[in-house]
């Protein structure tokens, strides 16, 4: 839902203004658009000329301002001028065209515009729990909680390792979890699970909507991994994010708000920039996104657990999010070509083939270690959205 807000000249005939009004509420409301207020975002409905110090006075500093136009009336010079004026500002905003009630495709990007205002408010209400720091070799995604504030809208909240420690609690008589063939003890699994149950006590705690676990650390003190936490915790919405990374962890927060996709986290092994082809691998994988998952011990450490699923065929898209303010973004879209079993990479592994040049832009100008991987060709709505709520203004392309 979203509140429509009419914007007129007082100059204009009233009468006239609500035969505008008329003719686009129906397509409208049949988006979610009301003229009664609600909790969702107001967009002003820029009637006549003349409204520029009105639409001024009525946009909140706080959020981008979206700006619905129709063809007549000075409506579009009007929301031009009101816009480019926020952009003197410091702000952001985009101008919605509609060049009638039944222009379908104006009325699609109204509603997604809609949607990406309640993302971008949602972003700003999460907690990410930042559990023991960044691993040191991630020198590149460890920003400033400020950083990361004012440019993506999450607040990081600080919690020890040792508040995980002591929340850890095992349970002898677990069955194997998730479902799959397990190589490895079943008293391996519950060490496991253990780090699952202290993860869940310090979200239920902290009101956490997220997390970052400094989970090598934990290898030492706990003799076991964080690897089916994190995964059982992304598959049931706690986005949960490996070795303290908080850009791929707000990353998948992102793609779960806009897209509502399960999102992957995993390391670059492999390139091939002739072929366009890249390896992705990791030790932890939702397991809502692979089949014949097995549980194998954690590759770098071969101890605790470990999860290796497979990918099936099919459209992605790769996102990594980057720069010193948060502020930049590479986007690939690709197919999966095949899953792998090499005993030399971590657990789960995939074979991609990028759009070309892809792989050349990774290695000419990388944003990061990880990447985060998600189903279906996705660049456009994401780009769309990075576009408008965290890209430089002078910015014109995903780089």
């Amino acid at each position: 839902m979203f509140t429509v807000a009419p914007i007129a000249s007082p100059i204009h005939d009233q009468a006239s203004l609500e035969r505008l009004v008329d003719a686009f509420l129906p397509a409208l409301n049949s988006i979610g658009g009301s003229l009664h207020p609600s909790d969702g975002p107001i967009l002003p409905f820029v009637l006549t000329g003349g409204t520029e110090a009105q639409i001024l006075e009525q946009w909140d500093a706080d959020e981008p301002l979206f700006l619905i136009a129709h063809p007549n009336q000075n409506s579009l010079p009007s929301s031009l001028e009101a816009l480019a004026r926020v952009g003197q500002l410091g702000g952001r905003g985009r101008i919605l065209y509609l060049s009638g009630p039944d222009d379908r495709e104006g009325l699609d990007e109204i509603a997604d515009a809609v949607h990406d205002l309640s993302v971008y408010r949602q972003m700003r209400r999460q907690i990410i729990g930042v559990v023991g720091p960044p691993s040191d070799w991630l020198v590149a995604s460890m920003p400033d909680p400020d950083v990361l504030k004012a440019a993506w809208g999450p607040t990081a909240v600080p919690i020890t390792l040792d508040r995980l420690y002591g929340a850890y609690t095992t349970d002898p008589d677990i069955e194997p979890l998730p479902a799959g063939e397990a190589r490895i003890e079943i008293g391996e699994i519950a060490k496991a699970d253990g780090i699952y149950k202290g993860l869940q006590e310090l979200i239920k705690g902290e009101n956490l909507d997220a997390l970052s676990l400094r989970c090598f650390d934990v290898i030492g003190e706990l003799d076991t991994t964080g690897c089916l936490a994190l995964a059982r915790l992304n598959d049931e919405g706690t986005i949960a994010g490996c070795e303290g990374d908080l850009v791929s962890t707000v990353t998948m927060m992102w793609v779960r708000e806009l897209l509502g996709e399960v999102a992957w986290m995993a390391n670059p092994s492999r390139v091939d920039p002739v072929e366009n082809t890249l390896w992705l691998a990791h030790c932890t994988v939702p397991p809502s996104l692979v089949s014949n998952l097995r549980l194998d011990t954690h590759y770098e450490s071969n101890r605790g657990v470990g999860m290796h699923g497979d990918f099936a065929a099919g459209p992605i898209t790769v996102v990594r999010v980057g720069g010193n303010k948060m502020e930049r973004l590479w986007l690939a879209e690709g197919e999966i070509l095949r899953p792998g079993d090499e005993p030399n990479l971590c657990r789960t592994q995939v074979e991609l083939r990028l759009e070309d040049g892809a792989v050349d832009q990774l290695l000419g100008d990388p944003l990061g270690n990880h990447l985060v991987m998600i189903r279906g060709h996705q660049a456009d709505r994401l780009r769309s959205w990075w576009t408008t709520m965290v890209a430089p203004r002078s910015t014109t392309a995903a780089r």
